[in-house]
């Protein structure tokens, strides 16, 4: 997951400057030293993009199991999360809203930003660069206004999430707070509590 959310920061970064930094960075800092950071931001796309989409395929099946859509999904999506009704909805691992960004951005919108992102250096055909080069810049617009939900979220948007993801561990009470029917199933031992043996001598949920 880390690897794949460097290389993805990397990859959004360095195509936003090259697609628009002409406009906005360009007539501040000089043609010349624009020309070195583009330069050296296309090199770093061209590196990180294989690194991205093999990541991603290892964050697909490895999440494949905890994002499969389920009955109580459609209470969290209808009540939005709990979003204005003052706490939240109870959810399993992932909630709804994550398995959107797991089918949505990952699985759709990561395939299309793949596949797009690898045609230009298999087919040089004019006509074909430009229709992924337009696919590639679309999906990749979609991708990163997504992410950037799910990265506020996992940082500074819900208390205890950046350290859960730092760590891979959450706490009982944050998990029966924010993933009420994940907690039940641990409690219940339907589930293992972890995966890999606790570092320290305390109760602990895996994410």
């Amino acid at each position: 997951h880390w690897t794949n959310a460097i290389a993805f920061c990397t990859l959004a970064i360095s195509g936003i400057v090259m697609a628009f930094g002409r406009f906005f960075i360009q007539p501040v800092v000089g043609n010349t030293l624009f020309g070195w950071l583009a330069y050296a931001l296309k090199n770093a796309h061209n590196f990180m993009g294989p690194l991205f989409a093999v990541s991603l395929v290892i964050v697909f099946f490895t999440f494949l199991r905890d994002n499969m859509p389920s009955k109580e999904d459609i209470t969290w999506l209808l009540k939005g999360g709990g979003l204005f009704g003052g706490h939240e909805v109870p959810s399993h691992r992932f909630n709804a809203g994550e398995k959107v960004v797991f089918w949505g951005g990952v699985f759709a919108l990561g395939l299309i930003v793949v596949v797009s992102g690898l045609v230009p250096g298999l087919i040089y055909v004019r006509e074909t660069m430009q229709i992924s080069h337009m696919v590639h810049a679309t999906a990749a617009v979609f991708m990163i206004a997504m992410f950037m939900g799910h990265i506020y979220l996992g940082t500074i948007g819900m208390k205890g999430a950046y350290k859960g993801m730092k760590t891979g561990y959450v706490d009982e009470a944050w998990a029966k707070e924010h993933h009420e029917l994940w907690a039940n199933d641990v409690a219940a031992g339907k589930i293992p509590a972890q995966r890999t043996p606790p570092s320290v001598s305390v109760q602990t949920v895996q994410v």
